[in-house]
């Protein structure tokens, strides 16, 4: 190898299979259905400014790893927020202030949902609070700020100031705009997810004669990932394998996954992927996730900042990428699993293999940016 050799093995922590894996089609669009997969696209697709983010390919990396194509879906171009957060948590405001126009907002978020919701409050002339915990940095909730939101920062982690989020609003009668689903909360973040698989929709136009035989994506409470095999099953006539990549700080997917219900993880170190960073995953999510996931793998925060770096400076194919921490957990899935044979037998990677990866964010934090590629 060239861009990967210097005796450097990409790490993952732990790869497990899904022993009760079935993808149900139906199922899938009962939990989240075409109607609101279609609605979704039509109303953001109307919106100033949009366009489908680039679809990249990684051929460098593709040529090193020995597969036919790496696609990356480029989110740091998503309207002026730089994440696929953006599809969600503004489409969301848009549902709901629909149905009364007069409304205060509020979310809980470690930062990109709770700018999609503050930039989708301000395009509707709505007020918005929004909860950090202590973890998010100042510049994250500078930037929310600037979007007109209140910001009010919690002690303890993203689990508490979800609590203060729902506990402030039942109080002054705001209306949470959250990606995260509990009993008698499903759905607002079912239209989160709908907003999500726009990305799918998009995909589906800019790959035109090659299949994915495989994608890749990030799970935190498992919005995205759910969204995703939505878009998926409403989409594509031949499923991908489907693999969901979590910080081994944080695996609430695969630690449910492996025992065949939601389990909370005690979250005791916070990750570098913060925003993947979550403890149980959602309940709209999880009906989804827990039988059409067909691996799910979990990594260490070792590889991310040279990943960025990697992906900045154009190693990895012939377009520079300005990937967030959060985008890269994909990337070094991807690599691991290569130079694991075992694993690469095992999830069927090989010449014919076309590879989908989700670059979920950008620079959204340039501080943390800047000091990564720069270690």
């Amino acid at each position: 190898m060239t861009i990967l050799s210097n005796g450097h093995l990409w790490k993952y922590t732990e790869f497990i299979e899904n022993k009760s894996f079935s993808f149900d089609r139906n199922k899938i669009l009962n939990s989240l259905s075409k109607e609101d997969i279609d609605d979704a696209y039509l109303s953001i697709s109307r919106w100033d400014g949009y366009s489908a983010t680039p679809l990249e390919e990684l051929t460098k990396l593709s040529n090193e790893l020995n597969l036919n194509k790496i696609y990356y879906k480029d989110e740091s171009k998503r309207f002026k927020l730089k994440s696929f957060k953006a599809l969600g948590g503004a489409y969301a405001v848009e549902k709901i202030a629909k149905e009364n126009k007069n409304i205060i907002v509020s979310t809980a978020t470690a930062g990109n949902h709770g700018r999609s919701v503050a930039w989708g409050a301000k395009r509707l002339g709505l007020k918005c609070k929004i909860f950090i915990s202590e973890h998010v940095s100042d510049s994250r909730g500078q930037a929310m700020a600037k979007l007109g939101a209140d910001v009010i920062k919690v002690k303890g982690n993203y689990e508490n100031s979800l609590v203060e989020c729902i506990k402030q609003s039942i109080k002054n009668n705001w209306k949470i705009v959250q990606d995260v689903a509990w009993n008698n909360y499903m759905t607002i973040p079912k239209y989160t997810m709908a907003g999500y698989s726009v990305m799918m929709k998009e995909i589906v136009s800019q790959i035109s004669e090659n299949k994915i035989s495989h994608i890749i994506l990030q799970a935190g409470v498992g919005g995205m990932a759910a969204g995703m095999i939505a878009g998926i099953a409403r989409y594509l006539e031949t499923i991908p394998i489907i693999i969901v990549v979590e910080p081994d700080s944080a695996s609430c997917v695969l630690e449910s996954i492996r025992i065949g219900e939601i389990k909370k993880i005690d979250i005791k170190r916070e990750s570098l992927m913060g925003g993947m960073s979550c403890g149980e995953v959602s309940l709209v999510p999880w009906e989804i996730l827990k039988s059409s996931v067909k691996y799910c793998i979990s990594l260490p925060d070792d590889d991310i900042a040279k990943t960025m770096k990697l992906l900045g400076n154009s190693s990895f194919g012939n377009t520079k990428i300005i990937a967030g921490e959060n985008a890269v957990p994909g990337v070094i899935s991807l690599i691991a699993s290569c130079e694991n044979e075992k694993i690469k037998k095992t999830i069927q990677l090989n010449k014919n293999s076309n590879v989908l990866l989700i670059g979920c964010e950008g620079d959204t934090d340039e501080k943390m940016y800047k000091k990564l590629i720069n270690q």
